[in-house]
């Protein structure tokens, strides 16, 4: 049997979230012509099991397939059996030859024979007792020969009996796979809303008194958590917090020419106030952390920190510990390369030499920060850190934090990628960043759906690292189109702040912003922009609304492709059946949206109405504007970039 979700033969847990609708498929067959079938036995956290039947996917071709809804975080496990079915074989013998009227009474005896073993399976309290009495009635209508032939039959095919066997069936010459792993994780790891900010530029301020600039602190942090939550995120994203250090320190757009006041990259961590462990002094004390993450709580906000596992040439780790970083043939340590990129402010860690001293140093500054209430890390290139040390470190977090999420920042080759979610990160960046076409944009979509069951994906339109030519070149239909695309296409998606104000020019030569704010302070009047129309909030709060009312949005593997004339329009939808949503109604969202940001499109679109659930014309509402419309399968849709660049839209299911 093949079976799905496993990892590498079971090496590895498969992944699900709280409430999330796991699809389960396996390729069973067995020989000869009988029936068969599939179920899956489900072994909760505390031991007790439940038991899922499959159906076939594609009758005759063996696929079978069915969905566990595990309603609580923990290491689950489940177990496929797979049987000879005597009752279903037996009923489709009935079915052919009672009515052509060939070996009736052989075919009732065979029947009699089939339905014994559920009166003894109820005697010995295998089953419920009603389905004896169901048994029963079909055996005695067997065995009378008053009836005619499809009277007798009639009771055992009837479908009360029938529904009861399909739920409970009789089974013969069980086959067993498993147990298999899967691992449980809190909603948190498959859908939310990130804000990504630099704690220092809010609230910072040139002060020409002095002339130089006032950094930010958490309490003027603090008080821009209230304008993210009432856009609807669910993470307030900090980019690292620590002292920074001043040597080799880069100056503004990374130059080695640093000019008095300039803070330094905050990914350069650590001076003589302390290393990862501590907090800058600009930003204020460890009382004001934790009053910033309380007055987030209030909120309805988690906290997420930036962890990058590298130092500056001034962490206290440096002289402490000189083991723990690559010394060169000349006696200097080895700072950061990526070629043609130099760090020079940067020493990367190393494992190599004492892996269970540097082990425990890291587990212990996350301990911390845990205490602390950072409930998210945002990890800075994890894939230049050994897998065994993820594998090794994130067992041991979930063991003791399942709450703690990691989220891998490792924009890198897809295997690499892979095994990061395989080892147990919880979410990952992708490549969304740089899919553009609608054939990139499916053909990847459904790339991530197949990793599922261990790499949930993270869709970021732009980050504090990445500015991509079609943000730069596009103004704000780029990103009003790239927004509306991530906040559909992937359960949880984030934006780093500035992208309400459209900031999209980049360094020459560079996929970055100019006056990158990892070497500057960067305060923003989000405010005035507001007022003035020309932010981006509103789209943004209301696409969050529209992901926190929408569950079908919540998921990654319910997604359809479907086809329009025009090359350059997107279409797809996602789509819950009602036992898989919280109010017991299907949902179904379809998203129309063009791909490029410098286009008009009127365009007829083909919809495959089966995956909709819908059998006809049928009622959507565009949840961006509130307009109601009429479809069927063919519909025509009139797309703009400078004013409606999508149709986001529910299918209209009034409740029963």
């Amino acid at each position: 049997m093949a079976v799905s979700p496993v990892v590498d033969g079971g090496r590895f847990p498969a992944s699900a979230a709280e409430g999330e609708r796991v699809p389960l498929t396996v390729n069973a067959f067995r020989e000869g012509h009988d029936a068969m079938g599939v179920q899956v036995r489900l072994r909760d956290p505390d031991g007790a099991e439940s038991v899922l039947p499959l159906e076939p996917l594609n009758p005759g071709l063996d696929l079978w397939r069915g969905y566990a809804i595990p309603d609580r975080p923990g290491h689950w496990s489940f177990t496929v059996e797979a049987f000879s079915a005597p009752y279903a074989t037996w009923a489709h013998v009935a079915e052919v030859k009672i009515p052509a009227g060939i070996d009736v009474d052989l075919v009732c005896a065979e029947g009699v024979q089939v339905l014994a073993p559920v009166i003894e399976e109820a005697e010995a309290g295998l089953r419920p007792a009603s389905d004896a009495t169901l048994a029963r009635a079909a055996i005695d209508a067997l065995r009378s020969h008053a009836l005619g032939p499809q009277g007798r039959v009639a009771p055992a095919l009837a479908a009360d009996l029938a529904a009861v066997l399909r739920e409970r069936p009789l089974r013969e010459g069980v086959t067993t796979a498993g147990p298999y792993p899967l691992v449980v994780h809190r909603r948190r790891a498959l859908f939310g809303s990130w804000y990504e900010f630099f704690p220092r530029s809010e609230g910072a301020r040139f002060d020409p008194e002095h002339g130089g600039w006032r950094s930010g602190t958490f309490a003027t942090a603090a008080r821009s958590l209230d304008r993210i939550a009432a856009m609807g995120f669910d993470v307030a994203y900090l980019t690292p917090i620590h002292p920074i250090g001043t040597t080799f320190r880069k100056g503004r757009n990374n130059t080695l020419e640093v000019a008095e006041g300039d803070p330094g990259s905050p990914y350069a961590i650590g001076s003589p106030d302390g290393g990862h462990d501590a907090i800058h002094p600009d930003l204020g004390t460890m009382e004001d952390f934790d009053a910033f993450v309380g007055r987030a709580k209030e909120l309805g906000l988690e906290v997420a920190m930036d962890i990058a596992l590298q130092c500056s040439p001034d962490h206290p780790w440096v002289a402490e510990h000189p083991e723990w970083f690559v010394v060169r043939p000349d006696g200097s340590i080895a700072y950061a390369e990526n070629p043609p990129k130099k760090y020079q402010d940067i020493y990367p860690l190393s494992f190599d030499t004492d892996y269970e001293g540097l082990y425990a140093a890291i587990r212990d500054m996350l301990e911390l920060w845990v205490s602390h209430g950072v409930t998210l890390f945002r990890v800075d290139n994890p894939h230049t850190k050994p897998v065994r040390f993820w594998e090794e470190l994130l067992a041991e977090f979930d063991e003791k934090h399942p709450e703690v999420i990691f989220l891998a920042e490792a924009f890198t080759r897809p295997t690499m990628m892979h095994t990061l979610g395989k080892v147990g990160f919880h979410q990952s960046y992708t490549y969304f960043t740089w899919r553009h076409t609608p054939e990139e944009l499916s053909e990847y979509a459904l790339e991530l759906a197949e990793a599922a069951h261990y790499m949930r994906p993270s869709f970021w339109p732009t980050t504090h690292d990445i500015l991509t030519p079609f943000m730069s070149g596009g103004g704000e239909a780029a990103f009003r189109l790239r927004a509306i695309l991530a906040a559909t296409l992937s359960p949880t998606w984030g934006i780093y702040s500035g992208y309400e104000l459209v900031e999209d020019v980049p360094r020459p030569g560079a996929q970055e912003q100019i006056d990158n704010e990892k070497y500057e302070y960067k305060p923003r009047d989000y405010l005035g922009a507001l007022r003035s129309g020309r932010s981006l909030e509103p789209l943004l709060t209301r696409l969050n609304t529209i992901r926190r009312e929408h569950p079908s949005l919540q998921t990654l593997t319910d997604v359809t492709f479907h086809r329009a004339d025009d090359p350059q329009v997107l279409v797809f939808s996602k789509h819950l059946p009602g036992e898989a949503t919280p109010g017991g109604v299907a949902d179904t969202v379809i998203v129309v949206s063009l791909t490029e940001h410098d286009r008009d499109s009127g365009t007829a679109v083909h919809l495959d109405l089966e995956a909709l659930d819908v059998p006809g014309p049928f009622e959507v509402e565009d949840l961006l504007t509130g307009e109601r419309f009429t479809w069927d399968a063919d519909p025509f849709v009139i797309l703009s970039a400078g004013s409606r660049p999508a149709h986001v839209l529910r299918i209209v299911r009034e409740h029963a």
